[in-house]
This record gives C-alpha cells, sequence and structure tokens, in this order.
C-alpha cells in the first residue's frame, strides 16, 4: 500500500489524474473478486489477503504504467539492492520463526512473561536484519538523502 502511495504521484506531478483512478478502479473490483473466493474458507484472514493482493495488483499496473509511458526508468544496481533487501527480510523472518515458540506457548504464558519474550523478539529481529545489510555492505551513510544526479 504504500508502494501506491509512492508511485501514483508520479502520474499526478504530469496531470494525468485519470491513470491511478482506473487503476485503483481495477484494484477494487479485484478485491471484491477475491473477497468472495477467500473469505469463505478464510474468514477474516480472507479479507486481510485480498486487500494485501489488491495492493501489489494496484503498485504493479502503476510501476507498469510509468514503465511504459518512460515517466520512470530505474537506474542500475537496483536489482541487487532488492535482493540484498530480500534476503535481510528472510534473515529476520527466520530468525523470528525460530526463536519465537510455538503458538500454543503464547497462549500459556502470563502477560508479564509473553511482555518479556516480545521485548527481546523485537529487537532480535531488528538486529538480524540490519546486520545482514551490514554484512551486505549497507552503512548508515548510506541512507543519508542525496541530491538528484
Amino acid at each position: 500500500m504504500i508502494l501506491v502511495k509512492v508511485l501514483a504521484p508520479g502520474f499526478y506531478a504530469r496531470q494525468n489524474v485519470k491513470t491511478p483512478l482506473r487503476i485503483a478502479l481495477i484494484s477494487l473490483l479485484a478485491t471484491q473478486a477475491m473477497n468472495l473466493a477467500f473469505v469463505g474458507w478464510l474468514d477474516h484472514a480472507g479479507l486481510a489477503l485480498s486487500i494485501g493482493l489488491a495492493a501489489c495488483l494496484n503498485a504493479s499496473l502503476l510501476y507498469r504504467g510509468l514503465r511504459q509511458q518512460g515517466i520512470y526508468t530505474p537506474q542500475p544496481g537496483w536489482g541487487m539492492f532488492v535482493l540484498k533487501l530480500l534476503v535481510a527480510m528472510s534473515v529476520m523472518a527466520a530468525t523470528l520463526w525460530f526463536t519465537m515458540g510455538s503458538e500454543g506457548s503464547w497462549l500459556q504464558k502470563s502477560l508479564l512473561s509473553r511482555t518479556g519474550h516480545l521485548a527481546w523478539l523485537v529487537p532480535l529481529g531488528a538486529a538480524s536484519y540490519f546486520v545482514t545489510l551490514w554484512l551486505f555492505g549497507f552503512r548508515p551513510r548510506d541512507f543519508k538523502r542525496r541530491a538528484a544526479d
């Protein structure tokens, strides 16, 4: 959903409000169709799934439109950048998955125990993500805002 907020202004800056509106309507129709398909057997999780998939569709169509109209051309290196981020997210997900414990154990613990467990899981997940990025060569200075070339 955030990617939609990033990509749509590329059209608005060119006074083109029709294309994002058409894409939003396509996404809305897709959401409703997926609601019908998913809610019956996934209940409320089907709603979340349909909204998430429709947001991905919306972002994909906006991106494709920006590329086709020549409004956006990715600079070299973006593919490797995204791959490194995906690996870092996967390491974080695996770290959290293997250290969180079973769902049943969470339900049996007291509130204080769950809070304590969560209090070390969150920093552990963040640390695994940022250490992975650091191993890939990312440094804090790389995230400073730079003027456009």
